[in-house]
C-alpha cells in the first residue's frame, strides 16, 4: 500500500493501550490488566511489564505487545528466565511464521539464530537483519542467556522517525532512489581487527550463498503505513550512481538514522527479551565486553517485499530464487507478506 500523508509526516500508528487492543480482540481474551507499556525515550523504545512470555499467551496480550512493537519499534521485557528455546520459539509464532537465517545454521537445527561474541556474533555496525534477500524479516526476537559483567549494549535506531525528519529535498531524493543490498560485503572493511577465523567463517558460512537484492531506499511500512529508509551495512551500492556518489549519499542519509535523538540503548541482563519491528529499524550491537562471553538467542519472523513510494516492490537479483533452508519455509522468499501479518 501507498502512504497518503505528506512528505515528512507519519500515518498514525497502531494505538497500544491495553483497552483498545483488549476490544479489538473481544472481551474473552482480554489481556492482564497488570500489563503496561513505558516509554523510554521520545522517538523509540519501551519496556513491557506484567506479562510472562510464551506460547499460550491469550489474543487480547498479543494484540498489545504487536501495537506496541509498532508503535516504539523495538520493546524490552525483562525476567523472562522461564523462556527455553522451545517457549521462545513458540512465542514468537504468534507474531508470524519464524524462518531461518539464509545462510547461518541455527542452533538447535530449527530456527533459533546464535548471536554469541565468540562466533562472529559482534555485530558493531549498524544494520536491518537479512536485507540481502526480498523479504527480509518483518520482526525479530531477541532473548539474553548469558551476559558479560560490563559492555554487550545494543542500540536500536527508528528508521521511520529519521526519515520524518529529512529536510524535504532530501525526502523527494531518497524517495526516488533504489540501493543494492548483498551478504558478500567487505568484512574486513566493516571490522578491521577481525581475527583471521572469525574472517573465515563470514567467508564459509554467511555467505556461503552470495544474495543481491533491490530495495527502494524508502519504503512504505505494510502495517503503519510510515515512510521508513531500507540501509545499513548490507547496501552495496544505490542503483544508477557512481560508486562515490552512492556512498557519499548513503552517508548523508545514514547520518541521520544514527542521531542519538533517533535511537535507544539497551543494558542487557540474562533473562531479557527485545523485540523489534526489523521494518522500520536499524541496530548496532556494541563490541565492548573484551573476552567475556555473550550469548543470546533470536528467532526471526517472515516479512514482505519492501513496496516502494512509486509502488515499486524489491527485485531478488540472485541467486535465481531464494534456496529452501534445513528446516521451515524459505527466508525472504515471501511475494506478499501474508505469513508476516497473520
Amino acid at each position: 500500500m501507498t502512504s497518503s500523508v505528506p512528505p515528512g509526516t507519519t500515518t498514525p500508528a497502531v494505538p497500544v493501550p491495553a483497552a483498545a487492543a483488549a476490544a479489538a480482540a473481544g472481551p474473552a481474551t482480554a489481556p492482564s490488566p497488570a500489563l503496561t507499556v513505558d516509554k523510554i525515550g521520545g522517538r523509540i523504545g519501551a519496556t513491557v511489564s506484567g506479562v510472562r512470555l510464551g506460547g499460550d499467551l491469550d489474543a487480547g496480550t498479543v494484540a498489545v505487545i504487536r501495537a506496541a512493537i509498532l508503535e516504539h519499534k523495538v520493546v524490552f521485557f525483562r525476567d523472562q528466565h522461564h523462556l527455553d528455546a522451545d517457549g521462545h520459539e513458540a512465542f514468537a509464532r504468534l507474531l508470524g511464521t519464524p524462518v531461518a537465517h539464509p545462510t547461518v545454521p541455527s542452533v538447535d537445527g530449527r530456527y533459533a539464530l546464535g548471536i554469541d561474541n565468540d562466533h562472529g556474533g559482534r555485530a558493531n555496525q549498524w544494520h536491518t537483519d537479512v536485507t540481502f534477500v526480498p523479504a527480509y524479516p518483518a520482526f525479530s526476537v531477541l532473548r539474553a542467556e548469558v551476559i558479560p559483567p560490563y559492555g554487550g549494549d545494543t542500540l536500536w535506531a527508528n528508521t521511520a522517525a529519521a526519515y520524518a525528519r529529512l529536510p524535504e529535498p532530501l525526502r523527494v531524493l531518497a524517495d526516488g532512489l533504489r540501493g543494492e543490498h548483498t551478504n558478500a560485503y567487505d568484512y574486513a572493511a566493516v571490522r578491521p581487527g577481525a581475527p583471521s577465523d572469525e574472517l573465515r567463517q563470514h567467508r564459509e558460512v554467511f555467505t556461503a550463498t552470495e544474495f543481491r537484492t533491490e530495495h527502494p531506499v524508502v519504503r512504505v511500512h505494510p502495517e503503519t503505513g510510515e515512510r521508513t529508509l531500507v540501509l545499513g551495512t548490507f547496501l552495496q551500492r544505490l542503483s544508477g550512481l557512481s560508486g562515490a556518489d552512492s556512498r557519499a549519499l548513503t552517508a548523508v542519509l545514514q547520518s541521520h538514522i544514527e542521531r542519538p535523538e533517533n535511537t535507544v540503548r539497551w543494558r542487557w541482563r540474562a533473562g531479557d527479551v527485545a523485540i523489534w519491528d526489523n521494518r522500520a529499524t536499524q541496530h548496532y550491537g556494541v563490541d565492548d565486553s573484551d573476552d567475556h562471553v555473550r550469548t543470546l538467542r533470536r528467532v526471526t519472523i517472515d516479512g514482505d517485499v519492501p513496496v516502494g513510494v512509486d509502488g515499486r516492490r524489491s527485485v531478488l537479483l540472485a541467486p535465481e530464487s531464494v534456496p529452501e533452508p534445513r528446516h521451515g519455509i524459505a527466508s525472504g522468499a515471501s511475494t506478499d507478506g501474508v505469513a508476516a501479518l497473520v
